[in-house]
């Protein structure tokens, strides 16, 4: 593991117990802050067994961090020195807004877990594209994703994603096109067949001429079959590069937390058996056509193993950090390297859907 993201992960280690006695939200923009300043990455952690490919894009490693970290592009110059072979921005709305109100970010340590209705709060994409643009100036070592919402008050959610698109795509290594957030009502209701369909030809019409960046779409974990089904065919009719899957649940295990009645998505540790279940629904559904992407309760190189051999070609992560510190990529990474080799596989990417 890198010395960067090994000492962050110890100096994590001693002030983690104060950041927990924070408020979540509060904590996360000291983070914010205290990235930002910081040198930008001039390389990516990569071996030839964890380089991958995916939709033409060369991935350094396939561990990425997920959107809602980094939703207004502050600190994407500064994530690759943890060890992320990718870093995806957002959740990007056309116009800035507040988000819902506070406090709307809870922590439940005794699950590991978090639960928050944060509700697409962002600077608005005219801020994030400046900041993207000196980014992309200097260069970065690893893709970067975009992540693309509605406004909350928006009276024509698929003109929103349109207007994302047409203003994102030329700075994107590839768009996501998120409608999976349980926390914008009616957002999810775009996962349905033809509102799905509308939305990605607006999307698709939206792109730059001659110069069309990869789409990736990310959907919710709380699917019925017949809805994985419909997904899965428009996905491949439209041509999507890639569906993530997935984002917070609104579905509640056993939690221990007092926190646990919360509103809004859950993420963390128990969302881990559905995530991967639902990674398992799409490949089988698919038949290995449409590439995936896993996220939800990954905090392990092994649980990422297990994402991968059942069909994901990438991984993100984001809730885990709270409870395991930034260093996590670069182990998760490390650690996919020895089960690789373990297994039998010359690369990572070798692995992809050999689970049974």
């Amino acid at each position: 593991m890198s010395l960067f993201a090994s000492l962050t992960d110890a100096a994590y280690a001693l002030v983690r117990p104060i950041v927990h006695a924070t408020d979540g939200e509060a904590a996360h923009n000291l983070t914010i802050s205290a990235l930002e300043p910081l040198p930008r990455a001039r390389h990516a952690l990569t071996s030839p067994v964890l380089a991958i490919e995916l939709a033409g894009i060369r991935f350094p490693n396939p561990v990425g961090l997920a959107p809602g970290f980094d939703k207004d592009a502050r600190v994407a110059h500064v994530m690759p020195r943890f060890g992320f072979g990718f870093v995806e921005v957002g959740t990007l709305t056309p116009l800035p807004q507040e988000g819902n109100p506070r406090p709307r970010l809870f922590r439940l340590v005794e699950d590991e877990a978090v639960i928050n209705r944060m509700g697409f709060n962002n600077g608005g994409q005219a801020a994030a594209a400046e900041r993207i643009r000196c980014l992309r100036r200097y260069g970065l070592p690893v893709p970067l994703g975009i992540n693309i919402g509605a406004n909350k008050d928006s009276a024509d959610r698929i003109a929103d994603y349109a207007k994302g698109t047409a203003a994102m795509a030329l700075l994107a290594d590839y768009l996501t096109v998120n409608i999976s957030s349980p926390n914008t009502p009616g957002l999810r209701a775009l996962q349905d067949k033809g509102a799905l369909e509308a939305l990605l030809d607006g999307v698709a019409a939206a792109q730059p001429a001659g110069a069309a960046k990869p789409v990736f779409l990310k959907v919710a974990p709380d699917l019925e079959p017949a809805d994985i089904d419909d997904i899965v065919t428009v996905a491949i009719d439209k041509g999507l590069a890639a569906v993530i899957v997935s984002n917070t649940t609104i579905i509640r295990p056993a939690l221990a937390s007092r926190h646990a009645g919360e509103a809004g998505g859950l993420s963390g540790a128990p969302l881990a058996d559905l995530a991967l279940q639902r990674v398992k629904d799409f490949r089988a559904a698919s038949g290995g056509k449409v590439p995936l992407i896993a996220a939800g309760g990954i905090a392990s190189a092994e649980q990422a193993w297990d994402r991968i051999r059942a069909g994901a070609t990438l991984v993100q992560i984001y809730s885990a950090m709270v409870y395991a510190g930034p260093g996590l990529a670069a182990r998760i990474a490390h650690g996919l390297e020895k089960l690789a080799a373990r297994d039998g596989f010359a690369r990572v990417s070798d692995a992809v859907g050999t689970g049974k």
